[in-house]
């Protein structure tokens, strides 16, 4: 019988890097309960997938039920939910029992979770408060959660058909390139992965004779962007660059990004992840301080904190693809001169 280890789990499955909040919040407790598990228990990612749903379940009642224990009850119940979550997966990989249809399970039992447990969370304190701003909250929340999911997948899309496109005109093909919907690994199902200017993994390795510099950057964070262009061109390789505005404006974003990497810390900081747990964790945990000063909570400037911090980093990714989609054509003019 396979005995796996703790450098088992880092190893094969954990990503290169995560949210900020799974990084440190989660993958600590997720990774030893995976050793376990994988070790002593014959339990399926799918069996993981529906306790998880359970102990959503579990936290929507607690919500549902408003005054400040039940409320406490339901973040850590909902925090639990998610180590669950990133569990199923973590097994997947390790055993390799993963399937398609558990990932297509996984999606939907995460978007049934937040959205059943957001709603049970500002329903139910509008019902024990009787204010109707936490009702004016829920349809916000939601269409700020859509709009990510929308914007991520466009993003990814575009990204995705810029490179393509780059590539085929370096390689001296004139043929436009199909564009392939991005795929998505996130543990919350997330599209949030490759939108901050890293390509995906399947086409790291494609074109040999072309890099292009976030792909650099991605596998070598101990580099500064001007390095990873000297290095890409040391190396005789044709070097691709779309984000050479962007980084001409914000030259300390390459710094932040590459010390973020190094802990495998991704640099979109308040992505899907982050704002459902600032809204289903963090949010009703700030009701303990009822429990010193009654009816005192921060749950409304932490829910409204959430949704202005996640739509101003769309903005941010929306604002760097622009900048991207000039370099490109830049870029495309350059390789098609050459040519």
């Amino acid at each position: 019988m396979t005995s796996f280890t703790l450098a088992d789990v880092r190893e094969r499955t954990y990503k290169r890097r995560d949210a900020w909040w799974t990084v440190f919040l989660v993958d600590p407790l997720a990774a030893r309960l995976v050793v376990w598990v994988a070790n002593r228990t014959s339990i399926t990612p799918n069996q993981i997938t529906f306790g998880a749903g359970v102990l959503g379940a579990g936290s929507a009642v607690c919500f549902a039920l408003g005054t400040w224990p039940w409320l406490v009850a339901g973040a850590l119940l909902f925090h639990l939910s998610f180590v669950l979550d990133c569990m199923d997966g973590k097994i997947a990989r390790l055993k390799g029992n993963g399937s398609v249809f558990g990932a297509w399970v996984d999606f939907i039992f995460d978007r049934i979770r937040f959205f059943g447990c957001m709603l049970a969370l500002l329903i139910g304190q509008w019902a024990l408060t009787g204010e109707v701003l936490f009702l004016l909250l829920a349809p916000v929340v939601t269409f700020l959660d859509l709009v990510r999911y929308l914007n991520g997948s466009q993003v990814g899309k575009t990204r995705q058909s810029m490179r393509a496109q780059l590539r085929a005109a370096a390689e001296g093909d004139t043929r436009a390139p199909a564009e392939e919907d991005p795929e998505n690994t996130e543990p919350d199902g997330g599209p949030e992965a490759d939108r901050d200017g890293g390509a995906d993994a399947d086409e790291a390795g494609a074109g040999a004779e072309v890099v292009f510099v976030e792909e650099v950057l991605r596998e070598n964070p101990e580099l500064d962007h001007e390095q990873a262009r000297e290095r890409s061109a040391e190396a005789g390789t044709r070097v691709i660059d779309v984000h050479q505005g962007f980084t001409r404006k914000f030259g300390w974003y390459g710094r932040l990004r590459s010390a973020l990497l190094r802990g495998r810390v991704r640099p979109h900081l308040f992505s899907g992840i982050e704002f459902e747990m600032f809204v289903c964790v963090v949010a009703p945990l700030t009701a303990l301080a009822s429990a010193v000063v009654p009816g005192a909570t921060l749950l409304v400037p932490v829910v409204v904190f959430s949704c202005v911090a996640l739509a101003a980093f769309e903005a941010l990714i929306v604002y760097k693809l622009w900048l991207a989609t000039r370099d490109f054509g830049v870029e495309m003019a350059r390789l098609r001169g050459e040519d």
